[in-house]
């Protein structure tokens, strides 16, 4: 028998590498003559460079940023030396993970450290970047990487500058110097960047925005994409994936002329998991948590929608299988409608799900 094992990370456990050795190591024990491969993925979430670097034989680049909060900090992003291809993550200098519970407030977190992380691999010779957007602190925008760019912000009176200071933005200037590569933003989520389902009301509750902030996060958002609008003649507030990190997809489609890709599809293409998919029997993914956000673009639905394409019947070994997030809120771990819950596996309580 022929497996290919492809899965995420579960997150704050194990990496997309160490969750399919570990698969595999637990297959081996069974299935002594079968041909076992592991091709490590991501969805444009963290651990996305890691997976490309890995890949593609690249290596790891460090620079100067600032954190969500403006403390410096040493940042680091993927170099693939023969494509001039560099692999950024926005996480590295905006994500959550830099910040304590305590320090969590989108009204005063930025993206300015993405924005010195994109410059620094333009200046080092990029012809082509992929950012991956995801694990973010951040609400503003693009607001601050824009700034970290050289964009220059003018307002009807001095502020400070705080997400808060776009209700009294009125110009935008472009930096007259500035030449970027080609930059591909890859997203694991469809939001737009306003409304119900747009960044701040579905994501902000998360990065510690009160509920009596929501309506002024919303509002600084609306108003940078109107200034925008005006400024440049360009409008993504509705494309989808505009609202992924915060709004980051907006600003890195406004600001730098990104182009907004699934982050799975990015991925998969770079370690051509299509082709390694061909001539399998059996196909195995997983992550930390399948819920509905799964559905919305996350590597198990990616490589299940791969698999049912080439005729492969393919499993999930998750750490928990839920109807949604309220489900885990309640701490009521049930099998999606449609999925079965069939066993436990090595790395801890879990569930195998039957695509």
């Amino acid at each position: 028998m022929r497996i290919l094992i492809a899965p995420d990370k579960f997150k704050g456990s194990l990496s997309a590498r160490e969750v399919a050795e570990n698969i595999a190591l637990g297959l081996r024990d069974v299935l002594r003559d079968a041909n076992i491969a592991i091709v490590p993925m991501a969805d444009g979430g963290e651990g996305t460079a890691e997976v490309i670097c890995d890949a593609l034989g690249g290596s790891w680049l460090k620079c100067k940023a600032h954190d969500p909060l403006g403390r410096e900090i040493d940042a680091r992003y993927v170099w693939i030396a023969d494509r001039k291809l560099a692999v950024l993550e926005m996480s590295e200098a905006a994500g959550m993970w830099r910040l304590s519970r305590d320090e969590r407030d989108p009204l005063r977190t930025d993206t300015f450290g993405v924005g010195e992380m994109i410059l620094d691999a333009a200046q080092y010779g990029a012809r082509e970047m992929i950012i991956g957007l995801g694990g973010s602190a951040t609400n503003d925008g693009g607001f601050g990487m824009a700034r970290a760019l050289g964009f220059r912000f003018d307002y009807e009176h001095e502020h400070e500058k705080k997400v808060t200071c776009l209700f009294h933005l009125v110009k935008i200037a472009k930096p007259k110097e500035l030449t970027l590569p080609k930059i591909i933003a890859a997203v694991d989520v469809r939001n737009p960047l306003l409304g119900e389902n747009g960044a701040t009301r579905v994501f902000g509750p998360q990065k510690g925005a009160a509920d009596d902030k929501i309506d002024n996060l919303e509002r600084a958002l609306a108003k940078l994409a109107d200034v925008v609008s005006k400024e440049f003649g360009v409008d993504y507030r509705d494309e989808p994936g505009a609202g992924a990190a915060g709004g980051l997809g907006f600003g890195l489609m406004s600001f730098c002329g990104a182009r907004i890709r699934q982050g799975f599809d990015v991925v998969a293409e770079a370690v051509r998991l299509e082709s390694k998919m061909k001539d399998v029997d059996l196909v195995i993914t997983g992550e930390g948590s399948l819920d509905r956000q799964t559905l919305e673009g996350k590597t198990p639905a990616g490589v299940a929608q791969l698999a049912r394409k080439l005729g492969k019947r393919v499993f999930a070994i998750v750490g928990r299988a839920t109807k949604d997030r309220e489900d885990e809120r309640k701490g009521k771990h049930k099998a999606r409608s449609g999925i079965t819950a069939r066993a436990r596996t090595g790395i801890g309580e879990g569930a195998v799900a039957a695509f």
